[in-house]
């Protein structure tokens, strides 16, 4: 039997762009996609933190380095530039992979740039975590 897990997520990142008239996706810097393991055209799960939206669609790469979170086509009417959301990527894995998984959980400032769990409970741009 196979058990659906949380297999990457970028937490906390703020939509830069929303394009209602791109035919689909979310645009994301190359360099968040590289550092939470996310490829083109894979589908995530987006948990906007602002307005409570949840939409699933799929990556397109964006410029690296540029922390460019682009929402694209139906579901920019569901974020707007300066929301933080969530995006998360899932796996389904054998009960035998279950114990030795770690997912890739990947926290970004206001610039959406990674930082450590340390840096966000210091406060660095974002809400801090106990």
């Amino acid at each position: 039997m196979k058990r659906e897990f949380l297999r990457a997520k970028i937490h906390g990142a703020t939509v830069t762009e929303a394009n209602v008239e791109y035919v689909g996706s979310l645009t994301l810097d190359r360099d968040l996609m590289d550092e939470a393991g996310l490829y083109p055209f894979e589908r995530i799960e987006v948990y906007n933190i602002t307005s409570g939206h949840r939409f699933a669609t799929y990556l397109i790469e964006g410029r690296r380095g540029g922390g460019q979170v682009c929402v694209n086509g139906a579901a920019a009417h569901l974020a707007r530039p300066g929301d933080s959301v969530i995006m998360a990527a899932y796996c389904q894995l054998e009960e035998s992979e279950i114990e030795p998984f770690t997912p890739r959980l990947v926290f970004v400032d206001e610039d959406n740039r990674p930082v450590t769990l340390d840096e966000l409970r210091e406060g660095a741009g974002r809400p801090t975590l106990p």
